[in-house]
């Protein structure tokens, strides 16, 4: 079976519950429901003791009609019949109406947990693990557990069942009872050797789930580049594999639960045949009445049944315990980044100092080595180098997205580790590459930097960037919609509003990560006039590829691997021929107006005509 589990191994912040401390978790979901439950339980005994009632009523009647009924004693019993059934049923009602609202209030509370849970994951957390495999533990694994609960009560009520006909069954007769209780072992031995095949079913089963929509959630993220490349059938063919990868796991799990009841039910037949045997010979003999005998083959399906479904119960309740175990695994994961204190700082000036700063990704990429750097406050400070430099990771720092290994890194002379995250992020402002947009109107997302600003708020915010005239061309101004991810507006555009977000929150430091990689130069020259008012008094991180966005930088930084290698303003890097001029001449030199005045001259003249 190696082959059906091929990439179906847990995630590294999985770990491993007994089912002790699993059942334990799931009680203490339960303590605020503890009247519903207590309630419940009272439905429960209630429903059990009028299930119970009933073939003995019967038994009785049946030893009645032997000596002869009346027609009011015969109509007398029917109610009586009809009026246990009536009982059960209310019974049975109200323990399932209250028993649903408090499996839904702790559904509820464990799913608000668990999402609760990935807002506060740090970015690397979904740099290591597929978003679509996190939602699935939030949503499906939290619905499997219910499911399992709401089986948990049906087990009360059988366990309750049992215990009430027992104690009446040996009053009637102990040599039959005890040979039923002689027979039980062996169904609850058979089910429980199913415990633990059949965790590691319902974990591959509940894991592979996971990959399926991964791979569903990948594949219509990225549609648009499959159809330009013609993939089409490539991705089907790919999601063909992890289906079928699929099926076997899922196939096999239904096998391993499909052949449990069967094999319940044989022995439970066995039983039965044994007791009508021995309980037939005992009427013969006159030692148990016809309707004691009734009594014993009816308590026999009343009997075998919760059995049945006793010992299946620890088979089937491996699928609640795995469901529980991947929740409480992403609930319980480990923080990378630890703050060691809750400081709310008043103010920030902006003021960043790295201290022999160790950084790497993980045990064998190290990014920054005993890197030191000091930004004064209000200075823009460039960053250039080649891809995996270790631009962007300096800017994951101070965001605080990421924890490094050693040395320090202080924000106005104070430990980064020592902020209270929401507090320093609120004067914190970034801007990527490929701006986040959610779904709605471009007043909502630029909104989102501010909560409770005003429509003239956000309205100033917009104008500052490019002037405003920007909004004149989008089809309903600010309350334009912008699609899912912001598919509706153009790169650039998303880039304006997320600046306009950045400023309206007014950051103390503000980070541009590469904002202008994508863009069009009408739109770059839009973004560097909102720029020039983003970046004005406060500490600026500018990590660019375009030479507009940093020829006017205070101070540029020149890195490689990890390391600084330059630094100084632009004229005096270029003079100097370094690794800035190699950048320079081979990413930024065609930005610049005098080599495109150049290029255009060239195109014009009559050399380049021949």
């Amino acid at each position: 079976m190696g082959f059906i589990m091929d990439g179906l191994d847990a995630e590294a912040y999985d770990r491993s519950y007994g089912d002790r401390v699993l059942v334990k978790r799931i009680v203490s979901y339960f303590r605020p429901e503890v009247r519903r439950m207590l309630t419940v339980a009272g439905a429960i005994l209630l429903s059990s003791l009028t299930s119970t009632l009933l073939p003995i009523y019967i038994s009785n009647s049946l030893d009645q009609l032997g000596g002869g009924l009346t027609g009011q004693a015969l109509i007398t019993i029917t109610v009586g019949i009809v009026a246990l059934g009536l009982l059960g049923w209310v019974f049975s009602a109200v323990r399932q109406w209250l028993s649903a609202q408090a499996i839904g209030n702790v559904t509820l509370k464990l799913r608000e947990d668990a999402f609760d849970a990935v807002v506060k994951r740090d970015l690397s957390f979904y740099d290591s693990y597929p978003s679509a495999k996190i939602v699935s533990r939030v949503t499906s694994d939290t619905q499997a557990f219910s499911q399992v609960v709401t089986l948990a009560t049906e087990l009360l009520s059988q366990i309750m069942l049992v215990v009430l006909l027992i104690g009446y069954l040996f009053f009637v007769n102990v040599p039959l009872t005890l040979v039923m209780l002689a027979l039980s072992p062996f169904i609850i031995a058979v089910a429980l050797g199913f415990r633990k095949v059949a965790r590691a079913t319902v974990t591959s089963s509940r894991r592979v789930n996971a990959v399926v929509s991964a791979h569903i959630q990948e594949t219509v993220s990225g549609i648009g580049i499959a159809k330009t490349f013609r993939q089409e059938h490539a991705i089907y063919d790919e999601f063909l594999d992890v289906n079928a990868q699929s099926y076997r796991v899922n196939l096999r799990t239904g096998y391993t639960f499909s052949s449990i009841f069967p094999i319940l039910n044989l022995l439970a037949g066995i039983g039965t045949a044994i007791l009508v045997y021995f309980g037939g010979l005992s009427a013969q003999a006159g030692t148990v009445t016809p309707g004691e005998w009734f009594l014993f083959i009816q308590g026999l399906a009343l009997f075998w049944f919760p059995l049945t479904s006793i010992a299946s119960f620890w088979s089937q309740f491996q699928l609640g315990l795995a469901a529980g175990e991947r929740v409480f695994a992403l609930i319980d994961a480990e923080p990378n980044v630890v703050q060691t204190d809750s400081v709310k700082p008043a103010t920030i000036k902006g003021e960043i100092r790295f201290e022999n700063v160790n950084f790497r990704y993980n045990a064998n990429e190290p990014v920054l080595t005993d890197f030191s750097l000091t930004i004064k406050a209000g200075e823009t400070l460039a960053l250039v180098g080649h891809t995996g430099s270790g631009k962007s990771s300096i800017g994951k720092l101070i965001a605080r997205f990421y924890e490094f290994q050693e040395g320090n890194l202080l924000i106005d002379g104070q430990d980064i580790r020592t902020f209270d995250l929401n507090s320093y992020r609120s004067r914190l402002g970034v801007v990527t590459q490929t701006p986040f947009l959610f779904d709605g109107t471009i007043r909502e997302n630029i909104r989102y930097g501010k909560a409770d600003a005003t429509d003239a708020e956000v309205e100033r915010a917009a104008k500052l960037v490019g002037q405003g005239d920007w909004i004149e061309v989008l089809p309903n101004g600010l309350d334009t919609q912008v699609g899912e991810r912001g598919s509706a507006l153009s790169m650039g555009q998303r880039q304006l509003v997320a600046l306009a977000r950045v400023l309206l929150q007014n950051p103390s430091i503000f980070i541009l990560d590469e904002a202008t990689a994508s863009i069009d130069p009408l739109t770059e020259t839009l973004i560097q006039e909102g720029l020039d008012i983003v970046l004005e008094n406060r500490t600026s991180i500018v990590i660019a590829h375009r030479l507009s966005t940093v020829k006017n930088a205070d101070r540029i930084i020149v890195l490689r691997q990890g390391e600084i290698i330059e630094e100084g303003d632009h004229e005096a890097l270029l003079a100097r021929g370094g690794h800035y001029a190699e950048l320079y001449n081979t990413y930024f030199r065609h930005q610049s107006i005098e080599y495109i005045e150049r290029s255009h001259e060239l195109i014009g003249s009559p050399a380049a005509g021949a």
